[in-house]
């Protein structure tokens, strides 16, 4: 089982487009033979990019694969998600370069929000998370705590206690 990303902060990204990754999202990632910290970046949807690391992308890949030889739709999606897909390494100060065309796609500038999301991070133009975030404070809670707190295999509301 791969790593799971949780949580949300806020990162500027500097003059040279680098975003610090925050060390529990590092914790998550393996290094290369070179014994840098390696991620995978890819375009989401939503507006963010998704940020897997080595076993999640992995995962993930091998659900496009098995799914592509399916029909053309899948194999349209798995082209662009490859596309659209760049493995980076972390520097030194745990710092990750987001690709110019990852970056304009999603309209990363000055600040960036980093969400946790099981398998994956996501990164978001922090305004664009703001909103995302306050548009959805309400909507689905009451769905979650049904996911979250009902028996395995129930049907329906979670019992109140």
């Amino acid at each position: 089982m791969s790593a799971v990303f949780y949580g949300d902060s806020f990162h500027s990204v500097d003059a040279k487009n680098r975003v610090h990754v925050p060390k529990r999202f590092q914790e998550a990632l393996a290094r290369d033979g070179e014994g840098s910290l390696v991620c995978y970046l890819s375009l989401g949807v939503d507006g963010c990019l998704y940020l897997f690391s080595e076993d999640g992308f992995r995962q993930a890949m091998g659900r496009l694969e098995t799914q592509a030889i399916t029909g053309p739709e899948q194999r349209r999606l798995q082209r662009l998600f490859f596309a659209n897909t760049r493995r980076v390494q972390l520097d030194a100060a745990g710092r990750l370069l987001v690709p110019e065309k990852l970056r304009a796609a999603v309209g990363i500038e000055r600040e960036v929000a980093m969400v946790g999301v099981a398998h994956r991070a996501e990164i978001w133009p922090r305004e664009a998370w703001e909103s995302f975030e306050s548009s959805n404070a309400d909507d689905g809670l009451d769905d979650l705590h049904t996911i979250l707190c009902s028996p395995p295999g129930s049907e329906g509301e979670a019992s109140e206690r």
